[in-house]
C-alpha cells in the first residue's frame, strides 16, 4: 500500500531585519536528502510570517548525487492547477500538484525556485547541519544543471519551502523535531543520521524549529522578528501540515526562561515576560493536547544547561530544573543528564560538549543528541 509521507520540512518564520528585503531575477536552489524511496512528489510552499503576497514564477525538480548545487538530469516542472507560477497570499500556503517523479533513497531532491519580479523575502527559517545546506544564484538558472560558480553563493536560509511529501510504502514514516535553535542546528540531522546507520531506513526527520521562539510570548519590534511566533501559533500550523507523521521530538521553552532581563536594560525584554514555572509546564501541556489530538506520539526532550550564559541567574536554573523535574516523569530524552554534570546547584555542559556560549551545544554534544535520540526512538520499536 502506498501513501503521502513527507520525506523534508521546515518551519517557516521572519528573516533577520535588515534594509533590502525584496529581491528580483534570482534562483534559490535547495537540495534535500531522499531519506525513502517513491513515485510522486508534491510540494509545499508556506508564506506564514509575511504581510504580502510573493509569486514564485518557476519551480522546478532534480535529482543530485550529493549535497551540492549540481542536478543529474534536467529540471521536471512544480505545477499548481497545471501552471508554472506560484501566487501565493499573505499568511496563506500552496501544495503543488502531484507530479510523477521517482525518488531514490540516499540521493538528494534538488529544488529550484526562480523569483522575476521584486518579491519580498521576509518568510524564512535559518537551519543548519551536515543535510542542510541551500543556494541562491543571481539570473534565471532554475534549469542549470550547476549554478554559476560566480553568479552564486551559499546560505542557511530556507525561503517559503515547508514540505515536501512523497507517494511511498506504507511502512515509511515521519518524526518531527520541534523546538528552537537548538533544535534548527545540528542534531536533527545527525538523529536521522544515526537511524540510517543502525538500519532505520524508514524514517524521515522533519525539523520544525525557529531560532529564539518562545512557547509563551513572541515579540512586535522588528529588532527580534526573526524569533517568529510563540508556540500557541506555530504549533498546529506546522505539525499538522506534515504527513505521514507518528511521533514527534519537542525540546522547547529555553528562551522563555533567559530572554526576560527588565525594560531598563531592553525595552522589548521586561520581567514582566518570565513565567513561573506553573505557566511554562501549561505551554508544554498544550503541546501535549495538540499531539494527543493529531495521534502523535510525544517525546519531550529535557532543557539543556544555561550555566554561564550571559544572562544567567540561579532562579533561571531553578526555573529551568522545576520545567526538567516535570518534563522527566513523562515519556522524554534526557538530553541534559547525556550532556551537563550537576555541580555546586546547578548543571553545565561536560568537557567538550559546549559550543562556547555556554547555551549551544557543540558539533560534538550535537551528535551524542542525535544518537540518544536514535537509540530511544529503536528502543521503543
Amino acid at each position: 500500500m502506498m501513501y503521502w509521507v513527507t520525506m523534508w520540512g521546515n518551519a517557516q518564520s521572519t528573516v533577520l531585519p535588515q534594509p533590502a528585503i525584496y529581491a528580483k531575477n534570482i534562483t534559490l536552489r535547495y537540495p534535500l536528502f531522499i531519506p525513502f524511496s517513491g513515485n510522486k512528489i508534491r510540494i509545499t510552499f508556506d508564506n506564514f510570517c509575511c504581510k504580502e503576497r510573493i509569486i514564485l514564477d518557476e519551480i522546478y525538480a532534480s535529482i543530485g548525487d550529493e549535497l551540492s548545487d549540481e542536478a543529474m538530469i534536467e529540471g521536471i516542472p512544480i505545477t499548481n492547477s497545471f501552471k508554472k507560477k506560484f501566487v501565493i497570499e499573505a499568511g496563506k500556503s500552496i501544495t503543488s500538484d502531484p507530479l510523477d517523479f521517482v525518488l531514490e533513497e540516499g540521493k538528494y531532491l534538488i529544488l529550484s525556485i526562480y523569483i522575476k519580479d521584486y518579491t519580498n523575502l521576509t518568510s524564512g527559517v535559518d537551519v543548519i547541519g551536515p543535510l542542510s545546506k541551500g543556494y541562491f544564484s543571481y539570473g534565471n538558472q532554475a534549469l542549470a544543471k550547476k549554478l554559476d560558480i560566480n553568479l552564486s553563493k551559499s546560505t542557511s536560509w530556507v525561503y517559503f519551502l515547508s514540505n515536501v511529501d512523497v507517494y511511498t510504502e506504507d511502512h515509511n514514516e515521519a518524526i518531527i523535531c520541534y523546538g528552537d535553535s537548538i533544535t534548527s542546528q545540528d542534531w536533527p540531522d545527525y538523529f536521522l543520521l544515526a537511524l540510517r546507520e543502525a538500519g532505520i531506513k524508514n524514517r524521515s526527520v522533519i525539523r520544525k524549529a525557529v531560532s529564539g521562539t518562545r512557547i509563551l510570548r513572541e515579540y512586535s519590534c522588528i529588532t527580534y522578528q526573526s524569533y517568529g511566533k510563540n508556540g500557541f501559533h506555530r504549533f498546529e500550523h506546522e505539525v499538522s501540515s506534515v504527513s505521514g507523521a507518528k511521533t514527534i521530538i519537542v525540546q522547547h521553552g529555553i528562551n522563555d526562561i533567559i530572554h526576560p532581563v527588565g525594560a531598563e536594560l531592553n525595552p522589548f525584554r521586561p520581567m514582566s515576560d518570565l513565567p513561573t514555572a506553573k505557566e511554562l509546564i501549561s505551554g508544554l501541556q498544550f503541546y501535549e493536547q495538540c499531539a494527543f489530538k493529531l495521534g502523535l506520539d510525544l517525546y519531550f526532550g529535557t532543557l539543556l544547561p544555561i550555566y554561564g550564559w550571559r544572562t544567567y541567574q540561579p532562579f533561571r536554573e531553578n526555573l529551568k530544573n522545576e520545567v526538567n523535574h516535570w518534563i522527566r516523569e513523562r515519556k522524554n530524552v534526557d538530553f541534559e543528564a547525556e550532556l551537563a554534570s550537576y555541580r555546586d546547584y546547578h548543571y553545565e555542559f561536560k568537557q567538550g560538549y559546549d559550543s562556547g556560549d555556554h547555551l549551544h551545544p557543540s558539533k560534538e554534544a550535537y551528535q551524542r543528541m542525535g544518537k540518544l535520540m536514535a537509540q530511544r526512538i529503536i528502543d521503543d520499536l
